[in-house]
């Protein structure tokens, strides 16, 4: 992974990185997402070794962080790697979508992951129920929850296999934990390149390698400038990392739009999750000329692994486009991302940085995700928030569940 930073940091106090630096290392000690990467995954790996061969579907149960995660590296790897068995995603109680999802898989040839923490998820729960009435037999299911959850407790009666979360890991950090790793170790993903790829990026920040002085300083600069830039835009050059952005925009928003801890203001940055070139046609639009209250990250992949040329075609009144023949499309896409890079740096007022990884597999999304959860991270230590916790969102189930026994 390589980064740069079109922003000026050179004001960043080395007294203020080093107390940044320090905070997270503290941090690192009792938040449980830090040490991912090294946990030891062979109960994972065999279970997927001796999981039944006749199974072509793993459908996932959960919500949120439950889910985002894997689907985001599912989703990415699929167009270059074709998965050994179906990954569904079951995160709603809209009717249609539920319809429609039982709709493209063969029950009789589907195992089901029934991931919560307690097992007080009214979505994940409500869906479970209804596909369990008619189909209650152990060997359907397997449960990750929380070690003598009510979760557990049920599962344990059933007969079914259960894995346990790890401790301090919430679910929007959880992606690279049980919740991420067993579904898709399920469908082929290589799990040890993941968690290399995460393990990088680990040793780089910690060890005081590349990426720990622009982590630093892209950090300290969101939280000096984020009421002013409050929005947060990712720019991915690639229709493989659309699912990436939705977990970006649960992992940023849910993480820092909060109340200080040591004040009465309520903070946070808006994450928007763009893709290019598609959004050069719509969204651009508003960053170049709208108000100055974003900044903008692009993500490129450095080598798209397919050679495709435009063909040397000269099309009647279009002679004008013969610019593009011979034209290879990753080098097309490379140069729409540099050129609109380039329009905003010209307008001087808009924060831009770049992130650079290798080709589309395990190790790159490894990295990526991993990178993006210890930014998170740093900006939520300084802008004062309890990064890890989610009140405002535990606010509405609390009511849901009143107005469901009322």
């Amino acid at each position: 992974m390589q980064t740069k930073l079109y922003f000026n940091t050179a004001n960043t106090k080395a007294k203020t990185k080093n107390k940044l630096f320090k905070a997270i290392q503290e941090e690192s000690k009792h938040i449980g997402y830090y040490n991912l990467p090294n946990q030891d995954t062979s109960e994972i790996v065999d279970y997927s070794n001796d999981f039944d061969e006749n199974i072509e579907h793993i459908v996932v149960l959960g919500i949120g962080g439950s889910s985002l995660g894997a689907k985001a590296i599912d989703e990415f790897l699929k167009p270059v790697k074709k998965p050994k068995r179906k990954l569904h995603f079951f995160e709603s109680t809209d009717p249609i979508n539920i319809a429609e999802n039982l709709s493209s898989i063969d029950m009789d040839k589907a195992h089901f992951l029934i991931i919560s923490k307690s097992g007080g998820t009214v979505e994940t729960i409500s869906i479970f129920k209804y596909i369990f009435a008619p189909r209650p037999h152990k060997e359907n299911y397997t449960f990750i929850t929380d070690k003598d959850s009510n979760l557990d407790k049920f599962a344990k009666d059933l007969g079914s296999k259960v894995f346990y979360l790890p401790e301090n890991v919430g679910g929007r950090f959880s992606v690279l934990s049980i919740v991420g790793l067993l579904p898709l170790a399920l469908v082929g993903v290589d799990i040890t390149a993941l968690l290399k790829g995460a393990k990088d990026v680990q040793e780089s920040f910690f060890g005081n390698g590349h990426l720990h002085t622009s982590l630093i300083e892209k950090a300290i600069f969101y939280a000096k400038h984020h009421t002013n830039y409050n929005i947060n835009c990712l720019f991915a050059y690639s229709d493989t990392l659309k699912y990436f952005s939705e977990w970006y925009v649960q992992l940023w928003g849910e993480s820092l739009g909060k109340k200080q801890r040591h004040s009465t203001f309520h903070v946070g940055m808006t994450p928007i999750g763009l893709i290019g070139p598609k959004d050069q046609h719509s969204f651009l639009q508003l960053i170049m000329e709208g108000t100055r209250d974003k900044s903008v990250t692009f993500i490129k992949i450095k080598d798209f692994k397919y050679e495709m040329y435009i063909p040397p075609v000269t099309l009647a009144y279009l002679e004008s486009l013969d610019i593009l023949n011979g034209v290879p499309f990753h080098e097309l896409i490379h140069l729409q991302c540099n050129s609109v890079m380039e329009s905003l740096q010209n307008k001087g007022d808009i924060p831009l940085d770049e992130i650079i990884i290798d080709q589309v597999n395990e190790q790159s999304i490894g990295s990526l995700i991993y990178y993006y959860e210890l930014l998170t991270s740093l900006v939520g230590e300084l802008i004062d928030v309890n990064t890890y916790n989610q009140p405002g969102v535990e606010e509405g189930k609390i009511i849901l569940k009143k107005k469901l026994t009322e």
